[in-house]
């Protein structure tokens, strides 16, 4: 491989045509079906859908199929199944669904308006997950560039991630004798932590959704007549979040939440909290004066990437500011999101939350929690030598320095769909993610040149991979 001449063809397609193409993407409002539940209506999935297969399509290696498929009622998927000359199977995955606008956007910056600055691609989805796709056949047409062989690979991008991947397990199922056993999966919907090299995500937590709900009374009332009578349904919803979670540290007290964390990973967390430092918190947009839950960085990615976590997400039941009279609420709401640990069963965990939450009610109140959704965590395989090696060989080679590897405290379900159907997998996940990205928020940007390099990085390990020994 001249990894020279792969970089600057890579280079080369990335600003003549990935660039654009993303900046129409990102043009496309396709938010996941949790927040368009009439996305079929609407059709801006299908527009981001047929904007992916025509670049594929125009861009082709000989013998490539490329078929958006579509089972009654679900979001589409595109499948592309790229020839090799190797006699084995390289699964890729991306997404081209999207999170919903949100709020705080700067001054220029729009969720669908892409704009560019200082190398950046800012608007919502290219980094999260728009480049996927492009990035995952690039990565081939730059080996065939250079007559290297590769295995056959089978891109998969679905349409449903950011929902929790509903619609995937189907799609697996009916296109299970397409697909094959890959012997490598090949994820670009993940972090790096700095831009200066390759990262590979080694473990993702899960994520238990539900709704808590907290009934008082049949109407509001007027707070200076029923204050002190009947009691409120927000300090009742404050004792119930006391059962599940230490308000002073944060700590979840419901064992049943709480995973094993392997000596290698915390290891892996040790090395990447000395190469990163403060950047390990300084990537959050902190208020001035604010502290991270630790002045330890290594305990932060741990409470990152292996320790359950609750945040609240969402509310009901509670004015704007501008609506708010002296008035005693009859019903409070709030939306709980748990992040699990790798190797926490989901529905246990789910059990175990609505049953500490509803037992035995304060005040005889109405409590219920409703899950929404639950899926577990994962935890890669060990590496073998040859795609260790190769990750490391091509990190150096367009990034320059080692590669890094470190858990990521988000969900991708379609990992630990894999890890339970093909257990001797091998899996390279990794992604455009870094400090201030800031996907699902507000000014969400992909980094032009990380891009590239993952592109690449990707490419050397494709071409290692059809190498290995077997």
């Amino acid at each position: 491989m001249n990894t020279q001449q792969l970089k600057q063809y890579i280079d080369r397609v990335w600003d003549d045509s990935i660039v654009p193409t993303l900046c129409d993407y990102v043009r496309i409002p396709n938010k996941s079906q949790n927040f368009d539940p009439q996305w079929a209506e609407h059709g801006h999935m299908d527009r981001a859908a047929e904007l992916m297969r025509r670049w594929c399509e125009q861009r082709a290696l000989p013998g490539t199929k490329i078929e958006l498929v579509r089972l009654p009622g679900r979001t589409p998927l595109l499948f592309i199944d790229v020839p090799g000359s190797i006699d084995d199977t390289v699964l890729m995955y991306g997404h081209m669904d999207k999170q919903p606008e949100f709020t705080g956007w700067e001054d220029g910056l729009d969720p669908w308006t892409p704009v560019i600055r200082n190398g950046r691609l800012y608007g919502r989805g290219g980094a999260d997950d728009g480049y996927a796709v492009f990035g995952s056949l690039l990565s081939l047409l730059a080996l065939a560039e250079q007559k290297i062989p590769f295995a056959r690979c089978v891109i998969l991008i679905e349409a449903g991630e950011e929902s929790g991947s509903p619609d995937l397990p189907a799609y697996i199922d009916a296109l299970a004798d397409r697909i094959g056993e890959p012997s490598l999966v090949v994820c670009l919907d993940a972090e790096c932590s700095n831009y200066d090299q390759f990262w590979c995500t080694t473990s993702l937590r899960g994520n238990l959704i539900g709704t808590l709900r907290v009934e008082v009374l049949r109407e509001g009332v007027h707070s200076g007549m029923a204050s002190g009578i009947a009691p409120s349904s927000f300090r009742i919803v404050r004792q119930l979040l006391a059962r599940v979670e230490d308000a002073a540290t944060g700590r979840i007290l419901i064992p049943e939440l709480h995973g094993q964390l392997p000596p290698d990973r915390a290891q892996q967390a040790q090395a990447a909290a000395v190469t990163l430092g403060d950047v390990v918190f300084r990537k959050i947009p902190f208020l001035d004066g604010m502290r991270p839950m630790s002045e330890d960085p290594t305990e932060l990615l741990l409470n990152s990437t292996w320790r359950p976590t609750l945040s609240v997400t969402g509310v009901d039941g509670i004015p704007p500011l501008s609506s708010a009279g002296n008035v005693l609420r009859p019903m409070t709401a709030f939306v709980l999101s748990f992040r699990l640990p790798p190797g926490v069963d989901p529905e246990k965990a789910a059990t175990a939350v609505k049953r500490t939450l509803e037992a035995d009610p304060p005040y005889g109140a109405r409590v219920r929690f409703e899950v929404e959704s639950s899926m577990g965590g994962w935890n890669a395989p060990s590496s073998e030598p040859w795609l260790e090696a190769a990750v490391q060989s091509a990190s150096k080679n367009f990034f320059g320095r080692d590669a890094m590897y470190m858990g990521t405290g988000g969900s991708i379900p379609f990992m630990g769909m894999l890890a339970e159907k093909f257990p001797r997998t091998q899996f390279l996940v990794t992604g455009v993610l870094g400090p201030h990205s800031n996907a699902h928020g507000p000014n969400e940007f992909l980094d032009i040149e990380t891009g590239k390099r993952v592109t690449a990085c990707v490419s050397q390990v494709v071409a290692e991979h059809a190498k290995r020994p077997r």
